[in-house]
């Protein structure tokens, strides 16, 4: 089921081979007509996460890089309206010779071609492919199909594993395993049997039941992995090389193999520096978050994809909350992190003062205009209270315009997004862009991708990074209107960083404050665990010694 924690187990499997010393590469299937998730609901689909080159794609490629350690690209991304996309463009071509397009072969096909590119493209040992959704569902039956032509056309290069979920339900206090032995047989269905299940619960899986998975769902009793809650999801490798996961996947390749003409896997070293740092990250983590540490860090996170119905959904902001945990734990301290709902100071502008609970305050990414007014007044708070301040993106040009209204006495300073009309646009929309909006090319039209940054000596930002240049990810329409930039700079907001080639307001910073940065990039897509963003590093940092004063 979604959420269960497929993205987090894919990304593991890929960890802990990389560990052995092979060379890994993920590949995330969703199976929406969606050509690419730029047009998604964060609400529904969580976060946006874009590539170096550009694409904006689910979620799980942030789970990818940050547990790989590797920048992943188009190519590691597909969808069902992609791969429709691709196929009709061929047809059109006359790359089909004139024969009868269907759906089957000539989907599954494609999906192959794009798995196998990847795979030659990055040249992995292995290709770890996440089947997003759910088994059975309508909509996955295309890739299903596609995962079963490859295991039939070289079945000693294919297995397979299923994450399933074992509920516990509170009045009867024992682990189910009916709902995983349903799904193995959907699968079965499809022409697949998985060759080891990741069973996720509340709880370890106990004997019996694995037993019993073992004789339901037709695998061997050392092939059901037991994968309960844990603290972190950084844990979740170690769990599974306790359980000697890698080297169970390494050996049914090498059984599968056997008298093929493929040949077994080889033997890389495996990077003990590499996995002796892993877990000094997890022992510290477990360290900081126990209940005796008193090292914690309290930042709010202003915005409006908080919520569904009575839920709150953080996976909309999973990179931001991921760039504060590495920073957080890299200083020594573990993070509390708390959602604002910007509405509620359109509504009481005295609950601002609240804010002064917060060691740190960020503003993240964000379009239209529901919540801005109350945005801008917890930037202006910030900013009058010396609370160190992190806008990304949105978070940087509500910080322009909130500049724009109380230090440089423009009132009514605005973006063309929320006010077409306002008297003095301090963000506006570029002119490519704007012919983009009046012919309503919206889907992967934005300014995306990474771009060069260069930085003025003696900023904040300059410090954090120790470069001169630096290359960051955008996803972005409207930026800093150029007509203010004196104006604005007279009045003490400093333009801290620039992309040369355009002439583009990257990163703002304020004077005499100890720490208020804007930046009209993402940072956070950069975030590694073992290497946190040196912005986000020295937003924490800042925010601790205030923490300390106060």
């Amino acid at each position: 089921m979604s959420g269960v924690g497929k993205g987090v187990a894919s990304s593991s499997i890929g960890k802990i081979l990389q560990d052995q010393g092979y060379k890994v590469t993920a590949i995330k299937i969703d199976p929406y007509i969606n050509v690419d998730a730029g047009t998604m609901n964060p609400v529904e689909h969580g976060e946006v996460f874009v590539t170096e080159d550009g694409l904006e794609s689910d979620q799980d490629l942030g789970n990818y890089e940050r547990f790989l350690d590797v920048d992943m690209y188009r190519f590691n991304y597909m969808t069902t309206g992609a791969v429709y996309d691709t196929v009709i463009h061929k047809e059109r071509n006359l790359e089909y010779g004139g024969k009868c397009v269907e759906v089957v072969p000539d989907i599954p096909k494609e999906v192959i071609s794009r798995i196998e590119f990847a795979a030659q493209k990055t040249g992995a040992d292995f290709t770890i492919i996440e089947i997003g959704g759910t088994v059975g569902e309508y909509q996955n039956m295309l890739f299903l199909e596609a995962a079963r032509m490859m295991k039939l056309k070289n079945p000693s290069r294919v297995i397979f594993v299923m994450v399933s979920y074992l509920p516990i339900p509170d009045k009867v206090g024992e682990m189910k395993t009916k709902p995983t032995q349903y799904a193995a047989r959907t699968l079965n269905t499809a022409g697949i049997q998985p060759d080891i299940i990741i069973a996720r619960s509340r709880r370890p899986l106990d004997a019996p039941r694995k037993k019993k998975i073992a004789v339901f769902c037709n695998i061997k009793e050392g092939d059901v992995i037991s994968a309960p809650d844990i603290e972190t999801i950084y844990e979740v490798p170690i769990n599974f090389e306790k359980q000697g996961l890698a080297q169970k996947i390494i050996e049914k390749f090498n059984s599968l193999a056997n008298g093929s003409k493929k040949g077994k896997l080889g033997k890389p070293v495996e990077n003990k520096k590499k996995i002796s740092r892993w877990k000094a990250l997890v022992n510290k983590i477990r360290r900081l978050s126990g209940q005796s540490n008193k090292k914690t860090i309290n930042i709010g996170i202003v915005g409006k994809y908080f919520s569904t119905g009575k839920f709150v959904l953080a996976d909309s902001y999973i990179s931001v909350i991921e760039a504060i945990k590495h920073a957080s734990w890299k200083n020594g301290y573990y993070p509390n992190i708390e959602w604002i709902d910007s509405e509620q100071y359109e509504k009481n502008a005295n609950k601002l003062k609240e804010l002064k609970r917060y060691d740190g305050i960020i503003v993240p990414g964000g379009f239209g205009s529901r919540g801005v007014e109350g945005k801008i007044k917890a930037i202006g708070f910030a900013r009058k209270e010396n609370i160190p301040y992190l806008g990304l993106c949105y978070g940087m040009q509500l910080a322009v315009i909130e500049a724009a209204r109380n230090l440089a006495r423009l009132k009514g300073a605005n973006s063309t997004e929320i006010d077409p009309n306002t008297k003095y646009p301090v963000i506006h929309i570029s002119e490519d862009q704007k012919a983009n909006v009046e012919n309503q090319r919206y889907g992967g039209s934005m300014r995306l991708g990474a771009y060069p940054c260069e930085l003025k000596k003696g900023s904040i930002s300059r410090k954090a990074y120790g470069d001169k240049t630096i290359l960051e990810r955008h996803r972005h329409r409207y930026e800093f209107n150029n007509e203010f930039r004196e104006k604005l700079e007279k009045a003490g907001l400093s333009v801290a960083g620039i992309n040369r080639e355009r002439d583009l307001v990257e990163i703002v910073e304020l004077k005499n404050h100890p720490f208020f940065v804007g930046v009209q990039f993402h940072p956070e897509f950069k975030s590694r665990p073992l290497n946190p963003h040196p912005l986000f590093n020295q937003f924490i940092g800042s925010a601790i010694k205030i923490g300390k004063k106060n």
